[in-house]
């Protein structure tokens, strides 16, 4: 296959990857606590001879999480809480632990606060939240200390990545982490709030605008090619 073919085709996989990332956040913009995707483009060259020329292709498979912090949205929801600042909540699933900004939470038939997928909140010892018995109203405070009729009862944990260590998705709202959890205490809670997506629409149709146009012009281009490859057997078998 022709070089130029091939460097063509890496840039459309690129584009391509990009154009499913940019309609997954589209899609997340009215999710809570949604963290933005965006990718990574890298050059990779490969040698041709030994005269030091080179052809450069395309690579796209990294993916680079925005943190930046979404606007909060009141719900006066006692069991709707938003962090503002770093961190995240810790949630066990069946297969491990999880770090989310969705603090969408409920209380199960058990008493222990869960997400809406059945994932338990767990507290600064990553241990479950368990509501005492008969609790008729519960207060959360910024530092995420527990209480019902005014006597505290355990402090809600945020949690980040270990240093050095990027955070992958694991679900629409949800992180899978390499290796513990490491405590925070910058980060504030404000009950009876949630944190929006950080999506941007505007900016992500206007990318995908601006993809889309790069890849019809990858795409012309490779048809022209083919024609142009075509013409020469032609010529040449004639």
């Amino acid at each position: 296959m022709d070089n130029a073919i091939y460097a063509s085709l890496s840039r459309q996989s690129g584009l391509m990857a990009e154009m499913r990332v940019v309609a997954n956040n589209i899609a997340n913009a009215n999710t809570t606590g949604y963290r933005r995707e965006g990718v990574i483009f890298a050059e990779h060259l490969s040698a041709l001879d030994r005269q030091g020329d080179t052809l450069s292709m395309a690579h796209a498979r990294g993916r680079l999480l925005d943190l930046q912090q979404g606007s909060l949205t009141q719900t006066n929801n006692s069991m709707d809480l938003a962090i503002e600042g770093e961190g995240f909540f810790l949630v066990e699933a069946p297969d491990g632990l999880r770090l989310t900004r969705a603090g969408a939470f409920m209380p199960s038939p058990e008493g222990e606060l869960m997400t809406a997928e059945g994932h338990r909140l767990l507290d600064e010892g990553q241990a479950p939240i368990i509501l005492p018995a008969g609790a008729s109203s519960v207060a959360v405070g910024q530092d995420g200390t527990l209480s019902s009729n005014g006597l505290p009862f355990g402090r809600i944990g945020l949690f980040t990545p270990p240093e050095g260590v990027d955070l992958s998705r694991q679900s629409g709202t949800a992180f899978t982490i390499d290796g513990a959890p490491q405590p925070v205490e910058e980060g504030r809670i404000r009950q009876g709030f949630l944190e929006e997506s950080n999506v941007d629409p505007i900016m992500e149709i206007t990318r995908m605008i601006e993809v889309q146009r790069a890849y019809e012009l990858g795409q012309t281009f490779l048809d022209r090619e083919d024609q142009r490859i075509r013409g020469a057997i032609t010529a040449m078998t004639r």
